[in-house]
């Protein structure tokens, strides 16, 4: 034993002992990362195997850089690549422990729009543990200074080199032509980074998710007209007709759509320490003029909320790398909903309690065509640290001072409003903490029910501000959630909050429903189980308002119709629909949740095969949208494109543009209130602002 330890030792005082010493760690510690941070789903001993042999080509591959320098710098370059490879591990760990997926081009390169209270969300969600990633390196640098390595200033041979390189490039593609061989078509039908990372590896991930954004971006200035005339015809064949019964029903109504952050389907009606977490809420959903539909999912990628409001007013998918607002919120052409109700005479406006560049809105929604946007400059007091939490102003504030602007907007208008505190870390101080966080032992999840009660509150005083108003009566007002709050990474915890012993993919596929719900006095409510999702918000909502839509490129139908497509593409490929669930390449029958054997049942995989074409031909068609900006070849008849010069969201600016409207337009509450603020009937029991009042 003592002869192969000195073995060791002086092979360790080479050039060559040195690169398979740090080849060995990063591979050690990448391989430890996939199976204790990562959720990849390998089963079966190959696919185990590939978790195994996937980190060791690109390993080799970038160590063997430093074989072709001699002496000093090749220690120090196998030191930097081994620092750049653990950096990318351990940004992905954090990332994915949140959103359960990886760090893409898109979103490094959109972190200014998203970071301006990245750094808390981030100390909630860093564990002690992820720095061992950096350990190897602190030894290796140790061993170097302290001279217990010695640097061999003997040149490598060039065919050591070469062998090594040559070598890494025959394990990348045997990898990926096993991978290939158990997955076919794993880099051109895949929606899910999951399989690319568990297959490929976390490295290739990222080589992939270069080139793809290379092709997305080189996919706008090859696109042409004629490639919008495949997807006119797609959409046209797969149509729902509008729903006599509710056809029109709101026309020329105010609109409000209500952004529940992270607010996710089980919350309405749970019940916590003998207590309802969400009672207002819950109300409204079960009040018989309340459209609520109790199978209606959320559809985000890594785009997130952004997705969400991507979906809602254009009625196309999130991307499957990075947010399309961020991307191409201000280069592409759209025919969204503000601008389509405005056209129709609408006030459109959006409320946004945190800095206008986050998620690229303020681009954005120029393209889109809101006619106001109103951010965090525009709220009195909004940098006042007390009126702050997680991602931008606590819901009560915000919804208080957000009133004043609403009373001025012209109406019919247009009006959606995002609440941001139920958002994660779900910090929440004491003084606005009205229940206990639940039992479930994980830190990230027990304080969801304290901010989801908060925003539950927010609302129910808003809605008594629209009924001591006047809104009330002649709007109609739309919820709902954009996201999950939870993410599959928290099973253990999902069990306990579901009263379960543990968790399938079916229940988690099932834990992404997000409440939808319609309201307006008159209108014939009651619980709706049509199967649908974010996608489809769009064209039920002309439904009721009676704007016609049949010309305009939307990939979701209307939930009204009885031709209502009940397919939920998720964005990764995955689907729900009444009879089968896809989720996390499981298949599983939707009324028991029990795994489907083909062998036994061979019509459904024949269905379920026709349902996997769908999903990847609208989701394929919508990203072909997106990234071609193939709209700009295609307007509808009466449509008019949005001319971006046209609007502008400087506060200055905004309020004289209000006050001209209130002399020309007095169809506002304001102006029919003799210019009398109804503000004052705004009711909130916010503990800041009682302070501030003694």
């Amino acid at each position: 034993m003592s002869k192969f330890f000195k073995k060791l030792g002086a092979n360790l005082q080479t050039t060559v002992g040195f690169f398979c010493l740090s080849a060995f760690l990063i591979w050690l510690k990448t391989y430890i990362v996939y199976q204790t941070d990562f959720t990849l789903g390998a089963q079966g001993p190959l696919q185990h195997f590939l978790l195994i042999l996937n980190p060791i080509g690109t390993t080799l591959l970038l160590l063997g850089i430093a074989l072709y320098f001699r002496g000093r710098l090749a220690y120090w370059l196998m030191i930097l690549i081994n620092l750049l490879e653990s950096i990318w591990i351990f940004s992905n760990v954090l990332y994915y422990r949140e959103f359960s997926d990886f760090l893409s081009v898109a979103i490094i390169g959109s972190a200014s729009s998203v970071d301006n209270n990245l750094n808390k969300a981030i100390g909630g969600i860093i564990h002690l543990g992820d720095f061992f990633v950096f350990i190897d390196i602190i030894i290796l640098v140790l061993l170097l200074l302290f001279k217990v390595i010695k640097i061999d200033k003997r040149k490598i041979k060039k065919r050591f080199a070469l062998s090594i390189t040559a070598l890494s490039f025959f394990l990348i593609f045997a990898d990926f032509g096993i991978s290939n061989a158990d997955r076919s078509g794993l880099l051109t039908r895949t929606f899910d980074n999951n399989y690319i990372v568990k297959y490929l590896g976390l490295n290739e991930y990222l080589a992939f998710n270069i080139f793809q954004t290379h092709k997305q971006d080189a996919s706008r200035s090859a696109a042409s007209a004629k490639d919008i005339k495949p997807i006119l015809k797609f959409i046209n064949s797969h149509q729902a007709p509008d729903n006599v019964q509710y056809f029109g029903k709101a026309k020329g109504k105010n609109v409000f759509v209500i952004h529940l952050e992270s607010l996710q389907q089980f919350m309405i009606g749970y019940k916590w320490d003998g207590q309802e977490v969400m009672p207002n809420l819950t109300n409204f959903y079960h009040d018989q003029s309340t459209l609520s539909f109790d199978n209606f999912y959320n559809q985000v990628g890594q785009g997130k909320t952004s997705d969400a409001e991507t979906m809602l007013e254009n009625s196309l998918y999130g991307l499957p790398s990075g947010s399309a607002m961020v991307n191409y919120g201000t280069s592409n052409t759209f025919q969204a909903a503000p601008a389509i109700l405005s056209q129709q005479g609408y006030t459109t406006a959006s409320f946004h309690g945190d800095v206008a560049s986050f998620w690229n809105r303020d681009n954005a929604y120029k393209s889109w065509g809101y006619d106001y946007f109103f951010s965090k400059p525009f709220y009195k007091d909004a940098d006042n640290p007390n009126y702050n939490v997680g991602y931008g102003m606590k819901d009560k504030i915000f919804l208080q001072d957000t009133a004043q602007y609403i009373q001025q907007l012209p109406q019919p208008f247009y009006a959606k409003v995002i609440t941001v505190t139920n958002h994660y870390p779900y910090d929440l101080d004491k003084q606005n903490q009205t229940i206990k966080p639940f039992n479930t032992g994980d830190n990230t999840v027990d304080g969801y029910v304290q901010t989801a009660r908060y925003l539950d509150q927010a609302f129910g005083e808003f809605l008594a501000w629209l009924k001591a108003s006047g809104l009330y009566n002649n709007s109609m007002i739309v919820l709902y959630g954009d996201h999950y709050g939870i993410s599959d990474n928290h099973r253990p915890a999902i069990a306990k909050l579901l009263n379960k012993p543990e968790v399938t993919n079916a229940d988690l596929a099932n834990f992404q429903k997000v409440p939808f719900m319609i309201h307006m006095p008159g209108l014939k409510g009651g619980i709706n189980h049509t199967y649908g999702g974010e996608i489809d918000v769009l064209p039920t909502l002309f439904d009721l308002l009676g704007v016609k839509d049949d010309n305009y490129v939307q990939f979701g139908t209307d939930l009204l119709s009885s031709k209502h497509i009940s397919i939920v593409p998720f964005r990764d490929g995955d689907f729900v629909t009444p009879q089968y669930i896809k989720y996390q390449n499981q298949y599983f029958y939707t009324n028991n949740g029990q795994v489907i054997d083909f062998s036994k049942d061979p019509a459904a995989k024949e269905a379920i095969a026709k349902i996997q074409d769908y999903v990847d031909t609208t989701l394929s068609d919508s990203d072909k949208v997106i990234t071609g900006d193939l709209l700009r070849f295609y307007t509808p008849e009466g449509f008019k494109k949005v001319n971006r010069k046209d609007y502008n969201y400087n506060p200055t600016k905004t309020k004289a543009a209000l006050k001209k409207d209130l002399i020309a337009e007095p169809s506002s509450i304001l102006a029919r209130n003799h210019d009398k603020s109804l503000v004052d009937l705004y009711k909130t029991d916010a503990p800041e602002l009682k302070k501030e009042a003694k």
